[in-house]
């Protein structure tokens, strides 16, 4: 970047056919080798199907020259999205790498599917956001005014309850005539650069992390080499430095760097540069991470942080597949879910709340990280869930009552949990770094169905790089499943003893269950001292001794039936209880068993 320039990444989002080309376009001085349609596919069907880049430069004002320090201008790098609904993972993956977004609506059409969408990818990847209406020249004159009043009435009554309320609104025609009118000039726009010097702020740039450039173009260049164009995600690098390509495992010197057509010796966190390198194919590499040599990891799982999106109306369970994307990468992903009890040692006060994004949230291109950055704590005890709770559940207005029945188990939550975490298991490994964002949708629904697709996001927190992960790493993962069964009290042996039936099948290896706890539904403890007979029933000892109400119900008032067969073996017949016993006494075995241990111990506490 050159000397006092500070470089201010815009993402320009919006439904398909909204005009956001044509506002770059209109707002911009220089064009990136992608900008403005120029792939054949585009200009063939009249709409944005990738990335593009260009930029316009202007000065800090005069009152905010202190705010900015030594930068005396800022270069606005518009990031053009595609709008239409099966570009999103193009979409997301723009959206990682912005300090601020241009929400383009249609003002004639207001609100779309893919709009709404735009809308959920701000929440999660920036802190600011300008709406802009566009195509006010197909509004009649005499109506005009009215009609952008009510417009903005609509999208700040749309906005109240995220955390864009209040943002500001800028109508504009970009390209007034439409695209056959020739050469118009776009109305509004001295207003939405007027109003995008307001909402500028000084993004926090880390020179000295490690390198990580996200690239979203590759050609060649001929006598030069090949070039690699994207956006610096952390870190710094210069001129003759070496960087990898991780997916190829492959390292390459940088020959030379350019930002917009203007050679640069170094670039940091936040910049938009070409990086040229020698002897690369670009077909190996359309998109994706280049590094400092070491610093990123290719994986087939990782564990992050998670939260439901509010406008998925989908269930998110454990065990369900989604299309998972970080960074310019989307495959397919199975999903494990596990929470942080609330009974937890860890104080509540000290986690953030995940209700929606904060400032310090925003894109790792502007930040470097995110409130949502808890480590994981495999020292931990962690609760398996069925289903993903919303954030608002977290909070603890809407209890959720686990169930813990047999041998399976849903966790057993009887409030909602502190902190949630996911386990995601990739179909295709992918390049991604710690702390790096992630989204999981349901891309295969119908575009054309009137619902968002995109159904949580997160932060990485543990990148799994072994491939034996589930023999090496899960383990140490203390997950635990509530398990619950119970058995009928069938009698009483003596005033400290009770045989139990019904808790085991016949085939069940009761040794394994022998000297863990038991309660009896008249409130005594007691332990499984192991099996009775081959029926799979149960002697229980209870050391605080049986009321005597509970022992005359079952030895005292009741009549042996005899002996069923003759040996030493022979197993006695139930006993009768007393004649209006209607009550039976129960035996409820509980525990917990961790997902991950190989050995499937038993764990009371």
């Amino acid at each position: 970047m050159p000397s006092g320039t500070l470089n201010f990444n815009i993402g320009v989002l919006g439904h398909v056919d909204s005009g956001k080309t044509s506002l770059c376009k209109a707002l911009s001085t220089t064009a990136s080798t992608a900008a403005f349609d120029k792939n054949p596919q585009s200009k063939e069907r009249g709409i944005t199907l990738d990335l593009g880049f260009s930029s316009f430069t202007v000065d800090v004002p005069e009152g905010r020259k202190e705010e900015f320090g030594d930068c005396d201008n800022v270069q606005y790098t518009l990031v053009d999205c595609p709008g239409h609904a099966s570009l999103i993972r193009t979409i997301i993956g723009g959206a990682q790498i912005i300090d601020l977004m241009l929400l383009v609506v249609d003002v004639v059409k207001g609100m779309q599917t893919q709009t709404a969408e735009c809308l959920v990818i701000g929440q999660i990847t920036c802190q600011s956001m300008v709406v802009v209406l566009n195509k006010t020249d197909l509004l009649p004159p005499d109506k005009r005014q009215a009609t952008v009043e009510k417009m903005k009435k609509r999208m700040w009554k749309t906005l109240e309850s995220t955390q864009f309320k209040d943002c500001p609104i800028v109508a504009v025609a970009a390209k007034p005539g439409g695209p056959e009118a020739g050469d118009t000039r776009a109305e509004g726009v001295e207003d939405l650069i007027a109003e995008l010097q307001k909402q500028t702020y000084l993004p926090r740039r880390n020179p000295e992390g490690p390198f990580i450039f996200s690239v979203d173009h590759c050609f060649s260049l001929r006598g030069q080499g090949t070039v690699l164009t994207g956006t610096a995600i952390s870190g710094s690098i210069a001129i003759n430095d070496t960087v990898e390509i991780p997916s190829m495992k492959m390292q390459k010197k940088v020959k030379s760097m350019q930002m917009f057509r203007k050679p640069v010796e170094k670039i940091i966190q936040g910049d938009r540069a070409g990086m040229c390198v020698t002897q690369f194919d670009p077909k190996l590499l359309e998109r994706g991470l280049v590094c400092q040599p070491g610093v990123l990891s290719t994986v087939h799982a990782f564990i992050g942080t998670v939260h439901k999106i509010a406008y998925f109306k989908g269930s998110v369970s454990t065990k369900a597949k989604f299309h998972i994307t970080v960074g310019h990468e989307t495959v397919m992903g199975n999903i494990f879910l596990f929470g942080l009890p609330p009974s937890s040692s860890s104080s509540s006060s000290s986690l953030p709340t995940p209700s929606t994004p904060s400032s310090s949230s925003a894109s790792s291109a502007n930040n470097g990280g995110s409130s949502d950055d808890v480590s994981l704590d495999f020292s931990q005890e962690y609760a398996y869930q069925e289903e993903l709770f919303a954030d608002s559940d977290l909070s603890g207005v809407k209890s959720c009552a686990g169930s813990s029945e047999g041998e399976g188990g849903s966790g057993g939550w009887e409030s909602p949990p502190l902190k949630q975490f996911v386990l995601v298991e990739l179909e295709k490994a992918v390049t991604c770094s710690r702390h790096a964002l992630m989204i999981g949708s349901k891309l295969d629904t119908d575009i054309h169905a009137n619902a968002c697709r995109l159904a949580f996001h997160g932060r990485i927190t543990e990148l799994l790089e072994d491939t034996k992960y589930r023999e090496t790493v899960l383990p140490r993962l203390k997950v635990f499943k509530m398990k619950s069964r119970e058995g009928l009290v069938e009698r009483v042996t003596d005033a400290y003893s009770v045989i139990g039936k019904n808790l085991f099948k016949k085939e069940t290896n009761i040794q394994a269950f022998a000297n863990l706890k038991v309660t009896l539904t008249s409130g005594q403890q007691g332990v499984i001292e192991g099996g009775f007979g081959q029926s799979g029933k149960v002697k229980v000892r209870v050391p605080e001794g049986l009321p005597p109400e509970v022992v005359q119900r079952f030895s005292g008032g009741g009549k042996r039936k005899g002996k069923k067969g003759g040996g030493a073996e022979a197993e006695e017949e139930p006993m009768e209880t007393q004649q209006g016993a209607t009550e039976p006494v129960k035996i409820v075995l509980t525990f917990k068993r961790y997902v991950f241990d190989p050995h499937k111990k038993m764990i009371q506490t």
